[in-house]
């Protein structure tokens, strides 16, 4: 069966319709991810919820879908296009193919479509609304606002706590990547993930050692309602704030947000650390950056840049124990070379510690 990938530029390409589901059409944002794997953790990333997901690479499936790469409980992709799509698995692991699990959560998937040509497009036009259908003609656009609130839809809605470490952490849960938790957890910590909307004191009764605020996905000035609760948190524990978190931080402490053309995502991204003189490749994926001119008299100084286009990639606080990174240093999908600034969050919140004790 023919199926249809209709842009907002009035571009239409064709492809074939592989998964048998009862939806006729659906509408996203779409996207590109130029990684060569990681496509299980792309889906279920909540960070993609409701976007259109074109994988560069030309052959996506190949390996399936296991029980242990997942990043939440579902995928939040709302559709998937890609040049072939391989229906049978050859890996030990797998105990879906790529059609079964799109399929089971009812998600359309296109292939043998032009894949480069759509990308050709976005980096000229941008990310942009995008629609899946059935159908070659009639398929109009603006059923869904692309910058509406996200994050409720994916936070969890009750708190929860995990190990048993020598160190507590509260997660702030923005659409959390499982892999932010293991991070933490192979750590000794013992980790509470709370709610997205958690206030300031119901935080401060758990009594942790230090918060994380996670990535997630949609535009940060959807959440003004949390950013006097985030500003609160940074000037009361140490802090690491990690791709939304990174810009919810700098709009707390009166910085500026704004839209990439389209956006960072993939597994090669080259990051420099100026603090250590070190360059690295990253895990991406986000359409919103920090505005490196806002952050001035707010405390904020950056740390990290993309080497591509010099776009904010970290930033560090001139008084504050506080660390926000763009990139995604728990990886999965991608390298673990930024793993690093887990190590350095917990030695913060050590040091932070140890300065409290000789000062009671």
């Amino acid at each position: 069966m023919k199926g249809y990938l209709h842009l907002q530029s009035g571009d239409i390409y064709e492809g074939n319709w592989n998964t048998n589901i009862p939806i006729q059409q659906i509408e996203g944002e779409v996207v590109f991810y130029t990684g060569m794997t990681g496509y299980q953790e792309v889906l279920t990333d909540p960070s993609y919820k409701d976007q259109i997901i074109v994988f560069t690479y030309p052959l996506i499936g190949n390996y399936g879908i296991n029980e242990e790469d997942f990043e939440s409980k579902k995928p939040h992709v709302a559709g998937v296009v890609v040049y072939e799509a391989n229906m049978e698995t050859s890996h030990y692991q797998a105990a879906y193919s790529l059609q079964e699990y799109l399929e089971k959560w009812e998600i359309p998937l296109l292939s043998h479509i032009d894949t480069r040509a759509i990308v050709k497009k976005i980096r000229a036009y941008g990310s942009m609304p995008a629609l899946i259908s059935k159908k070659q003609e009639n398929s109009e656009l603006g059923g869904q606002s692309l910058d509406s609130e996200k994050v409720s839809h994916v936070s969890e809605k009750l708190m929860k706590t995990y190990g048993k470490g020598s160190l507590h952490i509260v997660l702030i849960d923005f659409g959390a990547k499982n892999s932010i938790l293991s991070s933490l957890l192979k750590r000794d910590c013992q980790v509470t993930v709370v709610p997205y909307n958690t206030s300031y004191k119901a935080v401060t009764a758990i009594a942790p050692d230090g918060v994380l605020l996670s990535n997630g996905p949609g535009n940060p000035k959807q959440l003004q309602d949390v950013l006097p609760t985030i500003r609160q948190l940074v000037e009361t524990y140490p802090t690491l704030g990690i791709c939304l978190g990174h810009q919810l931080v700098a709009l707390a402490l009166g910085g500026n947000t704004k839209k990439l053309l389209f956006g960072h995502r993939g597994a090669n991204h080259p990051i420099k650390d100026y603090q250590k003189n070190r360059v690295f490749m990253s895990s991406q994926n986000h359409s919103y950056v920090v505005d490196e001119d806002s952050i001035k008299g707010t405390g904020l100084v950056g740390r990290f840049y993309h080497l591509h286009d010099q776009s904010v990639e970290g930033l560090i606080h001139k008084d504050l124990p506080l660390q926000t990174v763009q990139f995604h240093p728990e990886a999965n999908p991608g390298p673990s070379e930024g793993d690093y600034i887990f190590d350095e969050f917990l030695q913060m919140i050590t040091e932070n510690k140890r300065s409290a004790a000789l000062y009671a």
